[in-house]
């Protein structure tokens, strides 16, 4: 009998900065971290790349059209939960389509820009271990270990 492999649960997510600003949402109803600040962000479906999911991800929930060439990953973090290990990919771009609009009001209740010298209190804390290692060009890093 095959030992089963083990298997690790990959999601992307969009950093967006501009004019010292980075753009945050607010989950909502999700069942996970509800009320705390993280990133447009989602799983991937099977048969796409990241970077295909990060697109098609971004337009379902903050309604704007990402290019994959403007693509740049900025972040890999391994994460640990108590019942699960994630792996998350970070990319940025400088270049979008469309201005950053809720798209999914039953997941998301608030979406803005904040100063990145004044992030809100309620930022889940690995999404904010992962902006100061943007920050500070750090690409890889682990949580929950």
């Amino acid at each position: 009998m095959a030992k089963q492999r083990f298997k690790i649960i990959p999601a992307v997510y969009l950093i967006l900065i501009k004019d010292d600003k980075i753009l945050l949402s607010r989950r909502y109803n999700t069942g996970f971290c509800d009320g705390e600040y993280s990133f447009p962000a989602g799983h991937l479906e099977g048969n796409e790349t990241f970077e295909e999911a990060l697109v098609r991800e971004t337009e379902e929930e903050i309604g704007i059209k990402l290019n994959l060439k403007d693509l740049k990953l900025v972040h890999v973090i391994d994460r640990k939960q108590p019942k699960e290990e994630r792996v998350d990919f970070f990319f940025t771009s400088r270049k979008w389509k469309g201005e950053p609009k809720i798209m999914e009001p039953h997941k998301c209740d608030d979406l803005d820009w904040f100063s990145l010298s004044n992030l809100p209190d309620n930022v889940i804390p690995y999404i904010r271990q992962v902006i100061k290692c943007v920050l500070t060009n750090n690409f890889y890093s682990e949580f929950g270990w």
